[in-house]
C-alpha cells in the first residue's frame, strides 16, 4: 500500500547562491592496506574531487573507503574483510572531517585478527571519534552524512525492495541521526525472533519480550522514513528551490513510502500503531516460524518514485530518466540539507558523468558548485568534467597511485 503525505516544504526557496559553505567535507583521507593501496594520504580543499583514470585504477575503491565514513557496509555491501588488499594484515580508513558540529578526526577499519580477544569468533568493525572507541559505526551517523549514487544503482527501480529501503535510510539519516542506531536494533531483534520460532521453543514470555521490543524499534523505524519522506517531497516539488527550469534538465520525481505499519502511523496515533504491530506479530507467529522472518514490519516497506510528468512509475522509465530521477532526488536531499542544517552531505558519484547527456551533466555541475558542496567524482574521461574546471580538484589515479590534474 502507499502512503501519500503532504509535503513538508524546508527549502524555503533556497537558490545556489543561498546554499551554506559549512559542506560536509574531507581535508585529509589516509588509507592502510585498503583494496588496492597498501598506504595513502591525501590532502584536498573542500571544493569538488574529481578522480580520472582507467578502469581498473583504484577509483571506486576510494570512494567506497569514503563510504565507510558512515553506518553500514560502504557502496559496494562488501564483507567486512574484503576490504583488506591482498597481503595486508587489516584494512584502515582515517580521515579528517568537517560537518555541521565541526572538524573530528574520524578512524575506522577491520580488527587485525590478533588484536582481537580470544572470545571474539567473528571480525568486528572499529570506529574511533578523535580518537574516543565508539559503541558501534551506527555513531558515525552523527558526524556526517554521506550519499553515493554508484553504476549499479541504476536498477534501484527495477529490484527488491531492499536496496531501496536502504537508499531511503541512507537519506534519513540526515533528519535523525538515530535511526541508524534503530534500524540496527530493530533487524537484531528480528533475526533474534527468528531464531526463537525456527528452534520451535515454547517460551510466550521471551517472545512477548521480543516483539514488545520489534513493535517499538519498528514504529519508530517507520515514522522516521514517513518524516523524511514528507520533508524531500517538499523539496522536490519546489523545484529544487524555486529554480522552474529545472523540471526541463532532470525530471520531478514524487516519492511516496509504502507499507502496512506505515498505513497504520497514517490513519492512529503511534501508539495505537505500536500496538496493532505488537498484535500482528503475536498472530502471525505460526506462519513466521515456517516461513522465517515477519510478514509484517517496516523490513518489508518500499520507497516508490514517479516521474512526476509522465505520471509513470520509474520502474517503467527508461534507463537514462530513471538515472536522472536518482540524480534529481539526491540533489534535493543535499539541498534539503543545505536549508536544514547549513550542512549538505559528502555525495559520492561513481561514473556519474558518463550516464548523463551533456545538459544534465553541466545541470548537475551547476547544482553542486551552487550548493558549495563537496562531491568526489569519478570517470574515466576527464573532459566529461570539463564543466568542472576552475571549481573542482582534478587527479588522476593510475595503479593506486594519485596525482594531481593541472591540465
Amino acid at each position: 500500500m502507499r502512503v501519500r503525505l503532504e509535503p513538508v516544504n524546508d527549502i524555503r526557496n533556497l537558490s545556489p547562491d543561498d546554499a551554506s559553505s559549512a559542506a560536509t567535507a574531507i581535508s585529509r583521507l589516509v588509507l592502510t592496506d585498503f583494496r588496492n593501496y597498501e598506504a595513502l594520504r591525501l590532502e584536498v580543499e573542500t571544493a569538488p574531487v574529481v578522480l580520472t583514470g582507467a578502469n581498473g585504477a583504484g577509483k571506486t575503491n576510494l570512494l567506497e573507503a569514503l563510504s565507510f565514513l558512515s553506518p553500514g557496509r560502504g557502496l559496494r555491501r562488501a564483507k567486512l574483510t574484503e576490504p583488506t588488499r591482498r597481503g595486508g594484515r587489516a584494512w584502515a580508513v582515517a580521515a579528517k572531517l568537517s560537518g555541521a558540529e565541526g572538524p573530528v578526526d574520524v578512524g575506522t577499519g577491520l580488527e587485525a585478527a590478533d588484536d582481537a580477544p580470544e572470545e571474539e569468533t567473528s571480525p568486528r568493525r572499529l570506529v574511533r571519534l578523535d580518537g574516543v572507541p565508539a559503541r558501534s559505526a551506527n555513531a558515525l551517523a552523527e558526524i556526517a552524512v554521506v550519499s553515493w549514487l554508484t553504476p549499479q544503482m541504476d536498477r534501484l527501480f527495477i529490484e527488491g525492495a531492499a536496496a531501496r529501503r536502504r537508499f531511503l535510510d541512507r537519506l534519513v539519516y540526515g533528519f535523525d541521526a538515530g535511526h541508524a542506531r534503530r534500524v540496527s536494533a530493530y533487524d537484531k531483534t528480528l533475526r533474534e525472533r527468528a531464531r526463537l520460532l525456527r528452534e520451535g521453543r515454547d517460551d510466550a514470555a521471551w517472545l512477548d519480550a521480543l516483539e514488545e521490543t520489534l513493535a517499538g524499534h519498528g514504529i519508530a523505524v517507520a515514522a522516521a522514513r514517513r518524516d523524511a519522506v514528507s520533508r524531500l517531497s517538499g523539496a522536490l516539488s519546489s523545484g529544487f528551490g524555486g529554480r522552474g527550469q529545472i523540471d526541463a534538465v532532470f525530471p520531478r520525481a514524487e516519492v511516496a513510502v509504502e507499507g502496512t505499519v506505515e498505513d497504520w502511523l497514517a490513519e492512529h496515533p503511534a501508539i495505537e500503531a505500536e500496538t496493532r504491530f505488537r498484535d500482528a506479530l503475536a498472530q502471525s507467529r505460526p506462519q513466521d516460524a515456517l516461513a522465517g522472518g515477519a510478514r509484517v514490519g517496516p523490513h518489508r516497506s518500499d520507497l516508490a518514485v514517479v516521474h512526476a510528468v509522465k505520471a509513470m512509475p520509474a520502474a517503467q522509465c527508461s534507463t537514462g530518466e530513471q538515472k536522472a530521477l536518482l540524480v534529481a532526488i539526491v540533489l534535493a536531499d543535499a539541498r534539503l540539507q543545505a536549508a536544514r542544517v547549513g550542512c549538505p552531505p559528502l555525495l559520492l558519484l561513481d561514473e556519474i558523468a558518463a550516464h548523463l547527456d551533456a545538459a544534465r551533466r553541466e545541470a548537475l555541475f551547476r547544482d553542486l558548485t551552487g550548493l558549495g558542496v563537496q562531491a568526489w567524482l569519478t570517470g574515466t574521461d576527464a573532459d566529461l568534467f570539463a564543466g568542472l574546471r576552475g571549481t573542482a580538484q582534478f587527479f588522476t589515479v593510475a595503479d593506486g597511485v594519485i596525482t594531481p590534474d593541472t591540465a
